[in-house]
């Protein structure tokens, strides 16, 4: 889960704090090195000056010879044997060896050796960086805390902004909470120019959310009741024994036309509702439907060598609303009986699915990319329509967990399948 603004920003203080904590460590490992260096160089040549100058007052002068430093002279052409082995073939200048420093010194007829331990070299560089390092990583803990202070006190007013509006009920707003006067005392003026940009936008929310309701309430009724009439009057005029053949055909469309209208109504009324209200379901059998749109899709070909076919290879129940499978349904029999010159349309039912295939004109990559949205019409100088048929296909599949999906081809037809997997009954 995504961190709080606090925590990041603890985190990234700890990262800068750890990363110039390196930088310093490394620069010290450096310092410590140049200043063992220098510590050698100098002391052990100012040990060197010294006794040359001793040697001048007094021949018999002999090399230093310490618990740490240790010194021989060696006069040019005379026997080295009292050297050690590991210094005689060391020319003059300053050595690091594993164990010890050695400077060489060669002067007028004598050369001289001084070596001082390594160890004891490196203690006395560590205490000449060690404190300066100490006060350095001290003052850098110090500035970094004292920031991270400041940084969480300046985001706690955002913190609490985040914290209030997460809590909103998205259909009800407590836009209350967010009142100047519920602000926090050390809410900056941005804190409270962004407070109150989110009170008005939750207020503007929950007057949306009322609408909303107000027109699905109103807009059922209204749209339901001429339909109702229109149903009640058709059903007596088709009992009537006397109605000419012809009158009871035209009552059969209106009737077939009217409860069309029905089902595009409760899906509009379904679309417009909120999310968290649950549509109105029952069970019932897919191939009915799919029978009943075929039949009514059926004129539409007329006249074209297309043949529609229904392929059951299942008989898979749902529990849904069958009004809204069967607007879902209509349209993509539609755009297929539209785009469809000859060939043949087939629409197959599975257990998990319906697929809808046909040999029409195909769509390209571009096409088909854009084919569900809202208006959209590849040819909108040939065919009739508004393009919104695909677009209300895909947004009631989303509404009922039923995944529309389509595969074209140009000149090869297209492909559109609903999967209902997780709804069937």
């Amino acid at each position: 889960m995504p961190h709080g603004l606090p925590r990041k920003l603890r985190f990234a203080f700890l990262m800068q704090v750890a990363m110039a904590s390196l930088v310093i460590v490394a620069g010290t490992w450096v310092a410590m090195i140049v200043a063992q260096q220098q510590i050698a160089e100098y002391a052990l040549q100012e040990e060197a000056d010294y006794f040359w100058t001793q040697r001048a007052l007094d021949p018999a002068q002999e090399p230093p010879d310490e618990a740490r430093l240790r010194g021989y002279a060696v006069g040019i052409g005379d026997s080295a044997a009292g050297v050690p082995e590991a210094l005689r073939r060391l020319p003059p200048g300053l050595h690091q060896l594993p164990d010890m420093v050695v400077l060489v010194d060669e002067r007028d007829d004598a050369r001289l050796y001084l070596t001082y331990p390594r160890e004891e070299m490196n203690q006395r560089a560590l205490q000449m960086v060690l404190a300066p390092v100490l006060l350095a990583l001290l003052a850098l803990a110090a500035s970094a805390w004292f920031t991270y202070r400041n940084a969480k006190r300046m985001v706690a007013p955002v913190n609490w902004l985040a914290g209030e509006v997460g809590r909103w009920d998205p259909m009800d707003p407590a836009t209350s909470g967010l009142a100047p006067d519920r602000l926090p005392q050390d809410a900056g003026m941005e804190a409270r120019q962004l407070a109150g940009a989110l009170q008005r936008m939750g207020e503007r929310m929950r007057a949306f959310v009322r609408r909303e309701r107000d027109f699905t309430r109103d807009a059922s009724h209204e749209l339901r009741t001429p339909l109702t009439v229109i149903r009640v009057a058709s059903d007596l005029l088709v009992a009537d024994p006397d109605l000419p053949e012809r009158s009871r055909r035209s009552l059969a469309r209106i009737q077939r036309a009217g409860r069309d209208m029905e089902s595009v109504i409760e899906s509009f009324l379904i679309l417009a509702r909120e999310g968290g209200i649950e549509p109105q379901r029952e069970d019932f059998a897919v191939r009915s439907i799919v029978e009943e749109e075929v039949a009514k899709v059926q004129p539409m070909l007329a006249g074209k060598p297309v043949s529609l076919e229904v392929v059951a290879v299942a008989e898979p129940v749902l529990h849904a609303s069958p009004r809204v499978f069967a607007v879902m349904l209509r349209n993509l029999l539609l755009n297929a009986c539209t785009f469809t010159e000859q060939g043949r349309i087939e629409l197959r039912i599975e257990n998990d699915r319906v697929v809808l295939r046909d040999t029409g004109i195909g769509m390209d990559a571009g096409t088909l990319q854009r084919a569900f949205d809202p208006f959209f019409r590849a040819r909108p100088d040939e065919v009739t329509g508004k393009g919104m048929g695909l677009s209300i296909v895909r947004r009631l599949g989303e509404r009922f967990g039923w995944p529309v999906s389509l595969d074209s081809e140009p000149g090869r037809g297209t492909t559109a399948v609903i999967h209902f997997g997780d709804a069937s009954a």
